[in-house]
């Protein structure tokens, strides 16, 4: 063997003696570490957070859209559940006013006043809406005995009278309108009956004209006005309102008194037809 080769194999083993050597010892527990590790340590650190930053804020923005996501999803459907409530307790309201009206009317069907009467029982399918306060359409016609000019009432007063029939509808014109055919005979009840024409509306007092009183009249705040019964076209003591106010006409000869509804004519379900004509004796007897 050459001096060169030992030389080499000398060297070689010297290395690998070198490197067990720092192995070794950078494998025992130590406070401190050397610069080259720290600097590599700090280095890579340095990476890691520059990296880091816009790492975590891609991530929390995608989160962020994520979150959104979710809460509109939410928002949406307790949108859609809100609505719903609302609309089930409007119909709650109304069903729960309509049976309290049906109530009413058959209450009402004990009244003596109309025991000589024939009632039919309609509901309101239809109203103007050109027109609030003119006219209603009721399911019921002449297929079931209605005819025109028959009153129309609920069971707090009167609502209107039968304007044209048709088989299985007919309409009703309201009390409210403004036609100026649209006249009822009444009179105030009292010591003395005072005799008038119901014709009219005003809107803003939401009260009808009791016209043609005579002067002398006494009226008072809170008499109650019904139809007289006068010409055969209503039944008498059917019960149109109460006095609001009273003032004296434009030309002073007569009074007018405003009289308040006792049916509340914006929130109508069901009316009751009658017929002006008395019931037979047979019907009357239940025969």
């Amino acid at each position: 063997m050459s001096p060169f080769s030992n030389k080499r194999l000398f060297v070689l083993l010297a290395s690998l003696i070198i490197l067990v050597a720092l192995i070794g010892y950078s494998m025992k527990e130590r406070k401190q570490t050397l610069w080259p590790e720290q600097f590599a340590r700090d280095t890579v650190g340095w990476f890691q957070s520059v990296l880091y930053k816009p790492a975590h804020l891609t991530a929390g923005f995608f989160g962020n859209i994520e979150e959104l996501k979710e809460v509109y999803e939410q928002n949406k459907v307790l949108k859609s559940r809100l609505s719903e409530y609302g609309q089930m307790h409007q119909e709650i309201t109304s069903l729960r006013e309509q049976n309290k009206e049906l109530k009413a009317q058959l209450h009402k069907l004990d009244d003596p006043d109309l025991a000589d009467y024939s009632i039919i029982q309609s509901q309101i399918i239809a109203r103007s809406p050109d027109g609030w306060n003119k006219q209603i359409t009721i399911n019921k016609g002449s297929k079931d005995g209605v005819k025109e000019n028959m009153a129309v009432i609920t069971a707090k007063g009167m609502v209107g009278k039968i304007n044209s029939v048709n088989p299985f509808s007919s309409t009703v014109q309201l009390v409210s309108d403004l036609d100026r055919t649209n006249l009822i005979s009444a009179v105030v009840q009292g010591h003395s009956n005072i005799h008038g024409m119901v014709g009219g509306y005003d809107p803003k007092k939401k009260a009808l004209l009791f016209k043609l009183i005579p002067y002398d009249a006494k009226l008072k705040k809170g008499q109650t006005v019904v139809t007289s019964g006068l010409g055969g076209m209503f039944p008498s003591g059917l019960i149109i309102g109460k006095v609001k106010d009273v003032s004296p006409d434009p030309q002073g000869l007569t009074k007018i008194a405003y009289v308040k509804p006792s049916a509340d004519l914006d929130n109508i379900y069901n009316v009751m037809v009658v017929d002006r004509k008395a019931l037979s004796p047979e019907k009357s007897s239940g025969k």
